[in-house]
């Protein structure tokens, strides 16, 4: 991939669509993951202003510490950056308790943490006239769903949605994401404890580009070593049970002769 070309691409159709769509720049989510590193810095080089929001909910201290760097280097290096975090555990805290406690079970509940934010978003947004951008690569989006529909899910623009993660690690180094993000595991940050996107998922995002691949070139899963068929499965079961997140929203069409 010919990284300096594709960073100047999407930052140029970033601008272009601010531009197009008469809003005044963007806000984004940050988590101290990769994703979330990369689409802010590539927003931030459009000079366009850009609101980074941290919105902990019994947030790991480690996940904290690691969006706080990444907002500090970007405020350092743009003059179009600005941050503001928002405590959102108190908020979740009194959700929580509205709630029926029999729904409140843990994927729920970190659903509905995404949701908050999704909500917080919006509210920079719409007052600010911006857009709100999404941070999720290709194998979230497309590949096996990754995300909360309506949370993370719940975007105006999505930059890198066409990149595989090992693309959106070469990127992130081309501009010099900080090296703590960069090294640390992917983590949607979902839950008060340190689990990995790939304890949740049960396969490292290398192996799922690998499997993604594989199923766009071959059918024949028979040169499939042990590892790679439990890939496989774990890829096209994710695959199709989230189909809901990816496809547009069922309509029920009226047939003319009924109206």
């Amino acid at each position: 991939m010919k990284n300096k070309e594709v960073i100047n691409h999407i930052v140029n159709w970033l601008s272009n669509y601010s531009i197009q769509s008469k809003t005044s720049g963007f806000v984004i989510g940050i988590s101290g993951g990769i994703d979330s590193a990369l689409t802010s810095t590539l927003c931030a080089k459009t000079g366009l202003p850009l609101i980074c929001l941290n919105m902990p909910i019994h947030q790991h201290k480690a996940e904290y510490e690691r969006g706080l760097e990444h907002i500090e280097w970007l405020k350092k290096n743009f003059t179009n950056v600005s941050s503001h975090e928002v405590e959102l555990t108190n908020t979740f805290k009194t959700l929580s308790t509205a709630l029926p406690s029999d729904i409140q079970d843990w994927l729920t509940m970190a659903n509905t943490r995404a949701r908050l934010r999704m909500t917080t978003l919006y509210a920079f947004a719409c007052h600010h006239k911006m857009l709100v951008v999404g941070t999720g690569n290709k194998v979230e989006d497309f590949g096996i769903g990754f995300f909360t529909k309506y949370g993370d899910g719940g975007v105006d623009i999505s930059p890198i949605a066409d990149l595989m993660k090992s693309e959106v690690y070469a990127l992130s180094k081309e501009l010099g994401v900080v090296n703590s993000i960069q090294i640390a595991p992917p983590t949607d940050g979902l839950f008060a404890d340190s689990r990995s996107d790939a304890d949740q998922i049960g396969a490292t995002y290398d192996e799922l580009e690998w499997i993604m691949r594989f199923i766009e070139n071959s059918k024949d899963t028979s040169v499939l070593n042990e590892r790679q068929k439990v890939v496989f499965e774990i890829y096209t079961r994710m695959n199709k049970a989230n189909q809901h997140k990816m496809n547009p929203i069922p309509v029920c069409l009226i047939p003319e002769e009924l109206k």
